[in-house]
């Protein structure tokens, strides 16, 4: 019941309130709600739903070093702007998949002086080379997605 109409004896229908409406009871309200879009939340619409995208840089051994996340609906080519921006400054390759083969990805890895180990899209018509025994080792990012995934509820307790 939320709450229910009586008369009183003047005749006026006065309301009787349910205990749980009474604001003395309950967690206190102490803080201020955050302001809505203060904090960007990173979660994108699709067809299966609510959605993020995780990024990675991640050292010679497949450690993550940052991992920024973005909606799922962003390209990658949006992603790698903020990947391309966090790279430590000893870096010497940087190993990626089909979704960061733009030219601009890559002139900007080529300004840096960093080896760019991207295979081309298929629908490319100039097909840049890549070294696909460098590309072998982005097995090791891969895993540590994989144990991400793997260890997902340990992660967010």
């Amino acid at each position: 019941l939320t709450g229910f109409c009586r008369a009183d004896r003047a005749g006026w229908s006065v309301e009787a309130h349910d205990d749980r409406r009474n604001t003395s009871q309950g967690a206190p309200d102490i803080s201020v709600p955050a302001q809505k879009g203060a904090f960007p939340r990173h979660i994108g619409r699709t067809k299966g739903g609510l959605n993020s995208k995780l990024h990675a840089v991640c050292g010679g051994q497949g450690r993550p070093v940052r991992l920024p996340l973005t909606a799922r609906q962003v390209s990658d080519f949006r992603g790698a702007d903020v990947l391309l921006a966090d790279l430590p400054d000893e870096t010497e390759e940087v190993i990626g998949d089909r979704g960061y083969d733009s030219n601009k990805i890559r002139q900007s890895i080529a300004d840096r002086n960093i080896t760019a180990c991207i295979p081309p899209k298929k629908n490319r018509t100039s097909k840049p080379s890549y070294d696909w025994h460098l590309y072998k080792k982005r097995h090791l990012i891969e895993n540590m997605f994989a144990k991400l995934k793997d260890w997902r509820r340990v992660a967010t307790r």
